[in-house]
């Protein structure tokens, strides 16, 4: 664990203020989650993710959906690539996903592009050397809230999403957000 050098007080509420900075590091925005851990004399926070609590989950998910579409298929939090599957997963799991793709959720929108058609295809994650021609992003909306997405991506060239992937992908989306319903 990592001293940062600030104090902070609990108000007559037992409230305490994360800085900003921290907040923005950690990409913790209002109304997030939190999950509390105590060890001893510690308190710890932790970002809660309920999609994280189902990894196993979220792999198999998407060996299954990189199987049945032939496109690499990852499956993010709010935050992080959890799980990837197919050619080039290497480059996604446990990167952070992108400004963009995190748009994408918020919008709670499904997102298709195609570089041979002219649109705009996205980064999926930071810090990653995967250069996507197509993608499908589909937003996981349990209760309301944005818990992840379920994405299919392809490097090849002209590629473009056809009609059973982008179903499948929704489908599966569906799947895992009825996990939490």
């Amino acid at each position: 664990m990592k001293a940062t050098g600030i104090v902070r007080r609990i108000d007559e509420l037992g409230r305490v203020v994360i800085p900003k900075e921290i907040r923005r590091t950690l990409r913790i925005r209002e109304g997030d989650p939190l999950e509390l851990f105590t060890d001893r004399d510690e308190l710890m926070l932790k970002k809660y993710s309920p999609i994280a609590s189902v990894e196993r989950f979220a792999e198999g998910t998407a060996k299954s959906l990189s199987e049945q579409s032939g496109y690499l298929a990852a499956i993010c939090d709010t935050d992080t690539v959890l799980a990837a599957s197919g050619t080039g997963k290497r480059a996604l799991v446990g990167k952070t996903v992108s400004d963009k793709v995190t748009e994408i959720m918020a919008s709670r929108r499904s997102y298709l592009a195609s570089a041979k058609e002219g649109a705009d295809v996205y980064p999926v994650a930071t810090e990653s050397e995967l250069n996507c021609t197509a993608q499908i992003i589909v937003p996981i909306v349990a209760n309301g809230d944005c818990l992840g997405a379920v994405m299919l991506l392809s490097t090849d060239e002209g590629a473009m999403m056809e009609a059973p992937a982008v179903k499948l992908a929704r489908l599966t989306a569906d799947i895992i957000a009825n996990q939490f319903e």
